[in-house]
This record gives C-alpha cells, structure tokens and sequence, in this order.
C-alpha cells in the first residue's frame, strides 16, 4: 500500500541462544530498529516527530519464524505500510537472509498525543509520506 524501507543489520553473539540462533524476543527488537529507520526517513527521525507532540503506542505484534538466523549472519529488515487507518498505523516485516525468508511479522500502532498520549489522527505530512 505504502512505503517501504530496508535496513541491514549483522546479528551479534549475545542475541543468540544455546542453540546458536537468534532469541526468538530479539527479531521484535530488530522490527524496531527498522521501524526507527523507516521514521528517520518520513519524519526526521522519531524524536523529531516526538518534539512536534506525536508519538506511536504498539496495540498488537506477531511474529511468524521459519527459518533460524544465526551469529553474524547480515540480515535484512524489510518494513512496509500495509495499512493506514485514521489513528492508526499497521506495519507488515521481513526478515531475509541472502534473500531466504526467516521471519515474518506484523505491528499495529496507534498514534498519540505525546503529552497526553490520547489517540489523534495521523497527520497529513505523516500520512502522506508514509503513502509513499
């Protein structure tokens, strides 16, 4: 539907487990930071958009895992809007290795008021970078 951003990133040793794979919680750290990088490049960065009294709640995430990412394997975040509602935002994941699906993950947010953190619209230079 909308934009679409990918971030590289290089999975460092203590984000693996036992087994030698990424802990399943950190694939939700790794949504964020291309989330992060995705906002840098709609809105100057995220505490840019915080400073101008918006901010983002997560109201639901999944994860899908099918195959193990492992110690300083490069991987790729790939984050694309699926979805603009009127207060709300929803985000569809991937995460590749040498294009080979590993993870697969979806996040709603809500826009707030960063002061009273009340749902608002999403605004227009938001919504209309976001549209891509």
């Amino acid at each position: 539907m909308g934009r679409s951003y990918t971030h590289r990133l290089r999975v460092r040793y203590g984000e693996c487990d036992p087994q030698g794979v990424v802990f399943n919680a950190h694939y939700f750290a790794y949504f964020d930071v291309a989330l992060t990088e995705l906002w840098r490049e709609v809105a100057g960065s995220y505490t840019a958009m915080m400073e101008q009294g918006v901010d983002l709640q997560v109201v639901e995430a999944t994860a899908r895992y099918r195959a193990p990412a492992r110690f300083d394997d490069e991987i790729d975040v790939t984050i694309d809007v699926a979805k603009l509602g009127t207060t709300s935002l929803v985000t569809t994941l991937a995460i590749r290795r040498d294009g080979t699906l590993l993870v697969e993950g979806e996040v709603a947010h809500v826009f707030v008021d960063a002061r009273t953190l009340s749902k608002i619209p999403i605004p227009d230079r938001i919504r209309t970078a976001l549209e891509g």
